[in-house]
């Protein structure tokens, strides 16, 4: 029984010390002797293995109301918990002045063009300046949109340094009726992306479960369709643009797990350019003279980020039952990185191209 809470239990150690509850785990009745920093590793999502046992060694890791080592082995039904000398930050959304880029609103939904470098929703580490705090402002005066109410705002995510289009519920039945189509997989998203390599063929399939790199909590890892591992993901694409060393490609998600475009190109040897996470700062193809290294260089520093935009979505309106489509631009970052490469190829002999 896992249990993360948001209550704050106040409680004082033997030095008088206040400490917050931020953890609660009570083990399984049929638990196997195991080390407790990997017990917690494998069920806290934001923490690794070393900063677990670095709080254990501070005495903040607590099993039965006592403190315990890294090294203890829990026992069914040890109560765990992560006491910590601070609260836990208020999750409360609130309503933030944030410019937004709206691509189409009416009574029951918006659709939004978001920047990247913006979170698209509070988390560790980012509390303020997030996309849905940017709703909450601008729908600070409709009565029926409370940001902090699960039943309406985001129908689905992309990532901090992705651009590009997503929908927002203004109400519970819009919410409820778009994230059916997104469950049953009749939404339609096209992705642009700027990948390491080039490929023989003008498209393709990646099918490959998806789940979280057991070496690497921030980082996804894919696995073979038929283990048990991951959950299902299948990404389509095809070839847009062959730049000798890199490729823009479009993709179309059959599926839309955690960083799928993302680990499926690195899955099948294409990292995304710029993708610091999956492999992608690193020179993957391409000349090995100082005048291609600091092109490159120049390229990262155009955009700095992965070259990825969520550039199409299509639904059908919850209400109307119309069917919607919103196409994006760019953004200007992923522009001039595309130039920067015509410009190159354009100067450079394709026979010296190393695949």
């Amino acid at each position: 029984m896992l249990e993360e809470t948001n209550d704050i239990s106040l409680i004082e150690d033997e030095d008088d010390q206040q400490l917050y509850e931020h953890f609660r785990v009570v083990v399984d009745k049929n638990q196997e002797p195991l080390r407790i920093d990997k017990y917690m590793f494998e069920r806290l999502k934001h923490s690794s293995r070393n900063r677990i046992q670095k709080a254990a060694d501070a005495g903040f890791v607590h099993v039965n109301d006592q403190p315990v080592k890294s090294n203890y082995k829990v026992r069914p039904l040890d109560v765990i918990t992560l006491m910590l000398d601070a609260p836990q930050h208020d999750s409360t959304i609130e309503a933030e002045e944030i410019p937004l880029n709206i691509v189409y609103e009416d009574t029951e939904v918006m659709v939004v063009n978001k920047p990247a470098g913006m979170v698209v929703h509070p988390g560790a580490g980012n509390f303020h300046g997030t996309l849905i705090n940017a709703v909450a402002w601008h729908l600070k005066d409709l009565p029926t949109f409370d940001a902090n109410d699960p039943a309406v705002g985001l129908v689905h995510r992309i990532d901090k340094d992705t651009s590009g289009l997503l929908v927002i519920a203004k109400t519970p039945d819009a919410k409820t009726k778009l994230g059916l189509q997104f469950f049953n997989k009749t939404t339609h998203r096209s992705y642009h992306a700027l990948v390491w390599g080039n490929f023989n063929e003008e498209e393709g399939r990646i099918e490959g479960n998806i789940a979280r790199d057991p070496k690497d909590r921030l980082r996804m890892c894919v696995f073979p369709p038929d283990s048990a591992v991951g959950k299902t993901a299948i990404t389509h694409y095809r070839v847009l643009e062959r730049f000798g060393y890199v490729t823009l490609i479009e993709c179309i998600l059959e599926t839309g797990r955690t960083h799928q475009i993302r680990a499926h190109m690195k899955h099948i040897g294409h990292p995304l350019f710029g993708d610091e996470r999956y492999g992608g700062m690193e020179i993957l193809r391409g000349q090995r003279s100082s005048t291609y290294k600091a092109f490159i260089q120049n390229c990262l520093s155009l955009c700095h980020r992965q070259a990825l935009h969520a550039k199409t979505l299509g639904f059908v309106h919850p209400k109307t039952n119309r069917e919607m489509n919103f196409t994006s631009d760019l953004p200007e970052d992923m522009q001039q990185l595309l130039q920067k490469w015509r410009v190159y190829i354009h100067g450079t002999t394709i026979d010296t191209f190393d695949y």
